[in-house]
């Protein structure tokens, strides 16, 4: 099973994510760090993602490639994280046929309504590493 992390800006949110998927899960399963920039790739592969890669074709490429994709919910939403990702990011990932589990932090403009409200990070990547572990 191969997983993409997609993440921007600094990449810690996607870094937090890589390590807490590595920690629980088998080594088997592949996972893949897709920054939209330099320094967001680089933090997911210290945090342990076995590949990396840059920019807006290295998601366009490998969306279509995984089985499951993880971030927040502002990879689907076109000129989200200060308009590093691009429309055709938000695209490829929407149309990809991967499952997509993404955090709902608000911080794109995107309030998923019914969503707790102040749910600290740590706790949302939690959920999301027990969603992934149940799709395995």
């Amino acid at each position: 099973m191969r997983i993409a992390v997609i993440d921007g800006q600094g990449g810690g949110i996607g870094k937090a994510i890589v390590e807490k998927l590595k920690k629980e899960l088998s080594p088997d399963i592949e996972i893949l760090a897709l920054g939209t920039n330099a320094l967001a790739t680089s933090a997911m592969l210290r945090a342990g993602a076995d590949e990396g890669a840059t920019g807006e074709n290295a998601v366009i490429v490998n969306a279509p490639r995984v089985d499951l994709i993880a971030g927040v919910i502002g990879i689907v939403s076109a000129n989200s994280m200060l308009g590093e990702l691009t429309p055709a990011i938000a695209r490829a990932v929407s149309e990809s046929p991967a499952q997509k589990l993404l955090l709902p932090l608000n911080r794109c403009g995107i309030e998923i309504i019914g969503t707790a409200k102040n749910t600290p990070l740590p706790q949302l990547i939690d959920a999301l590493v027990s969603a992934v572990r149940e799709r395995i």
